[in-house]
């Protein structure tokens, strides 16, 4: 049996080529012929497998796990810091008004983050020998337990998986609260789960081709939030922000789609659901990292009907102007207590609204 095992993966990992993107009929026929296969197979599932596949194939050191709290920590400090002596005073400099102006700390602060982590995820899958991208199947060709994770993947690890962690403080004591804070908090605990238990399981690979596939939206949504901020500012209405803000906020929906709910789909969920057997017929927790995955296409794709839901508005005339890019806040959600040094920047505020 083992050795059937080995010489499957070893077949594998040596294919004629990249095998071509699947379709989303393909992915829901292969993957989910997958899934049952593994199920039927399973003649040992429960928590005894579990606990055994944790004790065998989870390497995560205790200073790894501190690393990444320190990260956490220093990134709610930076933040707390760039806030104060750099955003506050640029939107005072620029005569923001007071809602954008209470508002642009938070998107600036996420702009240069994502724009940061997305061009080095960019770099890891197109500037370095890795063929992640091109070739989805081959995040599993060489797959060992334990196996050594590169230091530039490490590095990406460490950054993410440490701003999640900060994320998830933010959401609920930093950030503005919104209608979809609760959905934006589930998604933060799930990518640190994500982050942490593929790194503990060496599962890095596909886990760098996931944070590019997200960040890009990120940066974009941003990006235009910052440009609605700064249109109408020092009392006077400015085209280039007005232009940049419609631009953005094209680009962003087109993105999010191809993005998550295309290339996503065809190119992870295919090689962890359907190719990652193949390479390793009995890869460790698939069904529980396949769940975690498809939870997060379900939040993708919660978010993106509020964006079609949005860009219904624009196009039937609701919606005359992009005044923020999240239309669904709400200003009756409760939200977290602005810090005695929000209050002024807060008390102009009647609704936050974005896309």
């Amino acid at each position: 049996m083992a050795a059937a095992a080995a010489a499957a993966a070893a077949a594998s990992a040596d294919p004629a080529g990249p095998e071509p993107m699947p379709s989303y009929a393909q992915l829901v026929q292969r993957g989910w012929g997958s899934a049952v296969a593994a199920a039927r197979g399973c003649a040992d599932c429960g928590w005894g497998l579990a606990r055994r596949g944790l004790a065998e194939h989870a390497h995560l050191a205790p200073a790894e796990l501190l690393l990444l709290a320190l990260g956490a920590l220093g990134w709610t400090v930076l933040r707390s810091a760039a806030t104060a002596r750099l955003f506050r005073p640029l939107a005072k400099r620029c005569r923001l008004q007071p809602r954008d102006a209470a508002k642009m700390p938070e998107s600036a602060w996420k702009f240069l983050f994502y724009l940061g982590t997305w061009s080095y995820s960019a770099y890891l899958l197109f500037g370095t020998d890795y063929p992640f991208f091109h070739d989805p199947p081959s995040v599993f060709y060489d797959w060992t337990p334990g196996m050594a994770v590169p230091r530039d993947i490490a590095a990406a690890y460490l950054l993410q998986g440490s701003f999640y962690g900060h994320s998830i403080y933010a959401t609920l004591y930093m950030d503005a609260w919104r209608k979809d804070s609760v959905v934006m908090l589930v998604h933060h605990v799930v990518t640190l789960v994500l982050i942490v238990s593929s790194y503990a399981f060496r599962y890095h690979n596909v886990g760098i081709l996931v944070l590019f596939l997200h960040d890009i939206s990120d940066v974009q949504l941003e990006f235009t939030k910052l440009n609605v901020y700064f249109k109408s500012r020092g009392g006077s209405h400015h085209p280039l922000h007005a232009l940049a803000a419609d631009l953005g906020c094209l680009s962003f929906s087109l993105s999010w789609f191809w993005f998550r709910l295309y290339w996503f789909p065809l190119k992870v969920l295919y090689a962890t659901c359907h190719c990652s057997l193949r390479s390793v017929p009995d890869i460790p927790f698939y069904f529980f990292f396949n769940a975690l995955l498809l939870l997060l296409t379900a939040m993708n794709l919660y978010w993106f009907l509020y964006i079609v839901a949005f860009a219904a508005k624009v196009l039937t005339g609701q919606v005359r102007e992009l005044k923020d890019v999240r239309e669904y806040d709400a200003a009756e959600a409760p939200g977290p207590k602005p810090s005695k040094a929000e209050k002024p920047l807060r008390n102009g505020l009647v609704k936050d609204k974005r896309f």
